[in-house]
């Protein structure tokens, strides 16, 4: 790894925290003391801050003897208190320095000076993402999913029932259309050039420097085509490049410029034009807001969602719940991907584990790598046509490619598969199936001498699934899933997870897992104050 600014500051470990004479806890009245031990300040000091691993960041910092770090478990500690209290940064250090809870609870009393001043954070957060931008590890998920385990085992939780759920997140961006988006990334290419190189550079084009030409442009030149205006910008984005090429081929706004162009336009003998809805349209990752290049569009439940996607996983059981896994992705990932995701990071287990989820987290790939990790997946309901029950009771090979018994008993002649469709046909004697009380059931076609029938494992699988979901006691899985609905709800209005102050995907996948370490606090605040309530079911007992 490159030694960048990132890295121009010795670590040291904040280890001791011993109190001084001077310590500012020592100078309460015994009533000030009794009120400060009841607050969320002493759960946190007591049991949150001493389980911040601060080793994990040493990679942060150089090795060689420089001006010390602010102590990491200090800036984490912060990082989770003030999402917390929904504060912004200059608000946690400012309520650091004048508020003894937040001393007490990071542990500063005996500080003679608060050690955050007010960059301390957003360099911190520069680090972790100038570090996973060199490496792809994220130290800040590392630290929070350790942290959550850690809430878990506080909180007498085991991890043999979890549940999983999906939400999506809005990047902090407008929604542009196709004239605003060209003309934004045009604009932003033309502002780099003036800035560096003075407005003679940009002769013929000087308009997009100046303010309130983009509503000009956009909103307000009604006596113009709407087609003719996107000629004009394309023309414009045209000649912008070629001038710009040699000096500015690196720069983000050049990049952009050039991709946008890519996706929203082809390039023909007779000039660029936008491409058509239908088979040139643009894809679903394309460029929607130069602000923020990572964000991906999606419709979801009929509606549009431009940003990320996160997937939460809870560990639930009497005395209550904590998430102790997450995953932020872009909002193209599917709940069956990021259920793969989350069974290829798990270790094998030693005792079974059921993972509860709704009829999205589905596929064959993901039940087969469950089973590997000796996980049962437990889907409280399924999308798509139903079938037979009956297709539950046949026996298949371990490949799933032939039929090795019928719910009658009886083994196939011969089998056929097809790679193609997934699909296994399977011939039994006739006299087998025409004296059989499942035949209606099976729907066996009648051949001559045989009787054929075709079904799928997919299939097998989803019948199964059906009768468990008949079963009696089944309604107990649907109580524990449904408990996992109030998680993104708690996200998006407490938590303001669609209002995170930051754009880009490592920014708010960082500010997400603040947000996340949060509101496992709560829970565990919750529960030292005895009122975390949950419904008492016998599968969680």
């Amino acid at each position: 790894i490159k030694t960048g600014w990132w890295r121009k500051m010795s670590y040291r470990a904040n280890g001791s925290q011993q109190l001084s004479i001077f310590d500012r806890s020592l100078r309460l009245t015994r009533r000030e003391r009794s009120f400060l031990e009841k607050s969320w300040a002493k759960v946190f000091s007591d049991e949150i801050f001493p389980a911040i691993d601060e080793e994990r960041f040493r990679v942060l910092y150089s090795q060689n003897a420089s001006r010390p770090n602010t102590p990491v478990n200090i800036i984490v500690g912060a990082l989770i208190i003030k999402e917390l209290f929904a504060l912004s940064d200059d608000e946690i250090v400012e309520n650091l320095m004048l508020d003894i809870h937040y001393q007490y609870a990071l542990h500063t009393t005996s500080y003679e000076e608060q050690p955050l001043s007010d960059k301390s954070l957003s360099r911190f957060r520069k680090r972790c993402y100038e570090y996973e931008k060199t490496t792809g590890v994220d130290l800040f998920h590392e630290c929070v999913c350790d942290l959550n385990r850690k809430i878990a085992k506080l909180m007498g939780i085991n991890s043999h029932v979890k549940r999983m759920d999906s939400l999506m997140i809005e990047a902090n961006i407008r929604k542009l259309s196709r004239i605003e988006l060209l003309y934004s990334c045009v604009a932003r290419l033309a502002k780099r050039i003036e800035k560096k190189e003075g407005i003679g550079k940009l002769t013929g084009l000087e308009h997009y420097c100046q303010p309130g030409d983009r509503n000009f442009i956009v909103y307000h030149c009604r006596n113009t085509d709407m087609n003719e205006r996107i000629e004009t910008i394309l023309k414009d984005a045209d000649q912008l490049l070629l001038r710009s090429a040699a000096q500015y081929q690196e720069t983000e706004e050049y990049r952009l410029l050039v991709r946008c162009l890519d996706e929203q336009t082809i390039a023909g003998s007779g000039g660029r034009r936008l491409r058509k809805k239908g088979e040139e349209s643009p894809s679903t990752t394309s460029l929607q807001n130069p602000t923020d290049p990572d964000a991906t569009y999606c419709v979801k439940a009929g509606k549009d969602h431009i940003g990320y996607a996160a997937n939460v996983v809870e560990s639930v059981d009497s005395s209550g719940s904590v998430i102790t896994d997450y995953q932020y992705e872009k909002n193209i990932f599917s709940d069956p991907r990021f259920l793969r995701d989350h069974l290829t990071r798990t270790e094998e287990q030693k005792e079974t584990v059921r993972i509860v989820a709704d009829g999205g987290y589905v596929g064959q790939e993901c039940r087969e790598l469950a089973a590997e990790k000796n996980i049962e997946l437990i889907n409280t309901a399924l999308k798509g046509v139903a079938v037979p029950d009956i297709y539950g009771g046949f026996l298949l090979s371990d490949n799933g490619k032939s039929v090795q018994q019928c719910p009658a008993g009886y083994a196939p002649i011969r089998c056929s598969y097809t790679e193609r469709t997934s699909r296994i046909r399977a011939y039994f004697k006739s006299e087998h199936c025409m004296g059989c009380d499942h035949r209606e059931e099976c729907q066996a076609k009648q051949r001559r001498a045989t009787c054929q029938m075709s079904l799928s494992r997919s299939a097998v699988e989803r019948a199964r699934q059906q009768q468990q979901m008949h079963a009696p006691d089944f309604q107990n899985w649907h109580r524990i899933r449904n408990g996992i609905e109030s998680v993104p709800s708690i996200l998006r209005n407490r938590y303001q997870v669609d209002k995170m102050p930051v754009r880009g995907f490592i920014p708010s996948k960082f500010f997400f897992g603040a947000k996340i370490s949060a509101m496992n606090f709560n829970k565990l605040l919750r529960h030292r104050r005895g009122l975390l309530s949950c419904a008492q079911n016998p599968l969680l007992s």
